[in-house]
Formats: structure tokens, sequence, C-alpha cells
């Protein structure tokens, strides 16, 4: 319990760290000017509902995908990607699907760059938090 608390924590700081200057500092008017951010003041609270949801999933289901024979970063920075590759579906391809956003192939390269590095620094974060005395 205590490595999933932990975990939580570091996936909302390391993930708010990132999202917050990519999506409203840096790339904010490329994301306006594509339609994929049309509200004029984002819900804070639904954001962070949601990295803190998400943390606790991944917190919760890593150990069960934990290998005690491998490099504890890289397998935390594999579970990562893989959970990311489903969170990039829903965030990406589902939302350029609903929403007119234009063009999608700027949206999604940007996404994608944006969701890599995201869930490779948790994914770092995981595996460090998870590893064993044996690592």
């Amino acid at each position: 319990m205590k490595k999933l608390l932990l975990f939580v924590v570091c996936y909302f700081v390391i993930t708010m760290a990132w999202a917050y200057p990519w999506h409203l500092i840096w790339f904010h008017e490329k994301y306006v000017a594509w339609g994929a951010v049309t509200r004029q003041e984002p819900i804070m609270l639904l954001g962070i509902s949601a990295i803190f949801i998400q943390g606790t999933v991944i917190g919760y289901l890593y150990p069960f995908f934990k290998n005690e024979n491998s490099n504890s970063i890289i397998n935390g920075i594999k579970f990562n990607l893989i959970i990311g590759l489903m969170t990039y579906t829903a965030m990406g391809f589902a939302t350029a699907a609903k929403i007119q956003i234009e063009p999608v192939s700027a949206f999604l390269t940007y996404h994608s760059i944006f969701q890599l590095v995201q869930f490779t620094l948790t994914g770092i974060a995981l595996g460090w938090i998870y590893q064993t005395e044996k690592n």
C-alpha cells in the first residue's frame, strides 16, 4: 500500500509538471487553433481526478506484471508504455474522431510525443518505486 501511495503521488507530480506547461503554456495556441481545446478555462478538477485515477490503476496493476528477474526501471517503462497506449487511443484517436480537430495529423503527432514522454517518465518512477532489493 505504501508503494502504491508513493507512486500515485509521483505520478501526479510528474504528470502535472509535464502536462500543465505542455497543454497550457508551450503549445496552448496550437491546441486551440486545431480545435482540440475549446474551453476558455479548463476544469482542473476533472484533469486532476483523471491523473489520480490513472496513477491508482497503474500502481495497483503493476505488481501483477512485474518481473523480478528483469531491470525494474525498464520493466516499469514497458508496463507504463503499454498502459499509455490504452490511454493514448482514448485521448488521441477517440478525441480526434469525436471533435473537429484539423489537422488531425499534427494533433496526433504532438499528442504522441506528449504521451511517450509522460509514460516514459512515470514508468521510470514506477520501476524505481516497485524495485526489489535484488535490483
